[in-house]
């Protein structure tokens, strides 16, 4: 028999889904009022209703003071039950919301404040001075938001008097611009990404579907919310699920306190990028937990998962280990693995395409069949429109009527997508085209090796060589020679790394996410 929740649930996916996010939060308000909604881990809780009464309160705080619908408010917090209010606030009236690293510097706050156009800056109470230092430069006014023992949240900013002071007279529209964020900027500078409304629920919408989530589910929050993964996968999905997640208390993720929160707010899944997955397994081979919770699954996305880390996560805690693929420009979600009662899930593939239209095209926009390598081109209602003012990007990401992704792959026999890298990071070796995914997956399954990274550099000979950086296994004591050996073994001698770089660290984005032209202009610098 059917619970009474189980049945809610069906309510919500049977229906025809709010073409807003804003409209799906609020009716999942409604259907789960009194279900934990959000929590700070060891602090409060808040229900949906009362998030939903919160972010009312503080949309209505922003209309009367002055914000219009179509501003661009910025937002620079940890993450922190200030910033998910505030963030749902901004986009409930109809302004758009441009979530930023709190680590940045003053140089990059002043780019991404001007080139988003911000009217306003949100901050924590403590404040961020090198954000305040570039919205003084630009004239951009600053507020602080904080939220006193779980009742109201307080917003400094000031009202006037020919405002709209209330939000129950704001309509949120499809079209509307809800969220801006920038790409990484791997190859260029960082490109602006408007999402709308629908682009945000369509993609909640998938996200929900392929994971099976519902008000019965629960995570806690690994990645910063500044980032479209941590966001849109774990946050926004939850909340439209009538799920639940968990913030740490510190604000950011902590191995030393993650398994503890999994298991007093039973998690049944969470979502990370493949550094911090290693960091919980590292920390489970050391010091293991005296029980760990019973998860679903557990989802991995943002860069390429090395099969031998997947079946080390799957055997250490006892859950299928789903790795996706996503990117920004797609407000996340593109590509899963299913989870076990709808399907196989396969190492070392990004599974199958999730609520919308993907092909493999050729140079010339034709679509390739499957095990033929091509770019991975899609289409559909969470892909957004274009870059913002960006006219030669959008030339080229925006050909053949498909969003061109920029990354090769292919598909297999059975329709599963599997990466081989990004067109720009192929290392072309003499005109043999290498894979540094494949290199990385051989040199991840070596015992002694924590984490590799494979790139490449300019060569004399061959236009381009490949090169490695490795972090050993603590008390290894792996060599150049050994990685070598071992790579001859399992890779095309062509593939093999020609020199080995060893180091106790990677540099690696805000979200974790290691760039291969980071790693190899670090390293080449070196010799």
């Amino acid at each position: 028999m059917l619970s009474r929740f189980q049945c809610r649930s069906q309510q919500i996916t049977m229906q025809q889904a709010p073409t807003t996010l804003t409209g799906l939060l609020h009716r999942v308000a409604g259907i789960f009022p009194s279900r934990r909604a959000v929590s700070v881990s060891g602090k409060f809780d808040l229900t949906h209703s009362r998030l939903h009464h919160l972010v009312e309160l503080a949309a209505s705080g922003l209309l009367s003071a002055g914000i219009k619908p179509g501003d661009v408010v910025a937002l620079t917090f940890p993450n922190t039950v200030e910033f998910i209010i505030t963030f749902l606030a901004v986009i409930r009236a109809r302004a758009t919301a441009a979530p930023l690293n709190a680590a940045y510097t003053a140089e990059e706050f002043e780019f991404y404040l001007s080139d988003s156009d911000s009217k306003l800056l949100l901050t924590s109470k403590e404040g961020n001075e090198p954000a305040q230092a570039a919205a003084s430069k630009l004239n951009i006014p600053h507020a602080t938001a904080w939220l006193a023992e779980a009742e109201e949240l307080s917003l400094s900013l000031s009202s006037t008097e020919s405002a709209i002071d209330s939000v129950s007279e704001i309509a949120n529209d499809a079209s509307d611009v809800a969220l801006f964020l920038h790409t990484s900027g791997t190859t260029s500078r960082p490109k602006g990404v408007p999402l709308t409304q629908h682009n945000l629920a369509s993609s909640v919408e998938n996200i929900k579907s392929v994971y099976r989530l519902t008000e019965s589910d629960s995570t806690v929050i690994v990645l910063p919310l500044f980032h479209v993964h941590g966001l849109l996968a774990a946050l926004l999905s939850s909340l439209a699920a009538g799920a639940a997640v968990v913030l740490p208390e510190a604000g950011r993720f902590s191995a030393s306190t993650f398994w503890s929160d999994m298991a007093r707010y039973d998690a049944t899944w969470y979502t990370a990028v493949p550094t911090v997955h290693q960091i919980v397994l590292e920390r489970h081979l050391k010091n293991a937990e005296p029980v760990y919770p019973k998860l679903r699954f557990i989802r991995s996305c943002s860069a390429s998962l090395a099969p031998a880390i997947l079946e080390r996560l799957e055997e250490a805690f006892g859950a299928p280990v789903l790795e996706a693929y996503a990117m920004t420009e797609a407000s996340h979600l593109m590509s899963s693995n299913p989870l076990p009662e709808d399907g196989p899930h396969r190492a070392g593939s990004v599974g199958k395409p999730v609520g919308q239209e993907m092909v493999i095209l050729n140079e010339n926009g034709e679509i390739q069949k499957n095990e033929v390598k091509g770019e991975i081109c899609i289409r559909g209602p969470n892909v957004t429109k274009g870059y913002k003012n960006n006219p030669d990007a959008n030339d080229s990401a925006f050909q053949f009527g498909w969003f061109h992704t920029g990354d090769i792959g292919f598909f297999d026999s059975d329709g599963y997508l599997h990466l081989v890298g990004r067109i720009k990071e192929l290392i072309n070796r003499g005109g043999e085209k290498i894979s540094p995914i494949e290199v990385d997956a051989v040199l991840l399954s070596h015992p002694d090796i924590a984490q590799a990274v494979a790139f490449g550099v300019p060569d004399d000979k061959y236009g381009e060589e490949i090169n490695c950086a490795i972090i050993p296994k603590e008390g290894s004591n792996i060599d150049e020679a050994e990685v070598q050996r071992f790579s001859k073994k399992n890779l095309a001698a062509f593939k093999v790394p020609k020199k080995v770089f060893f180091t106790d660290s990677l540099p690696k984005t805000a979200t974790g996410k290691i760039l291969r032209r980071l790693v190899a202009e670090h390293f080449v610098s070196q010799t």
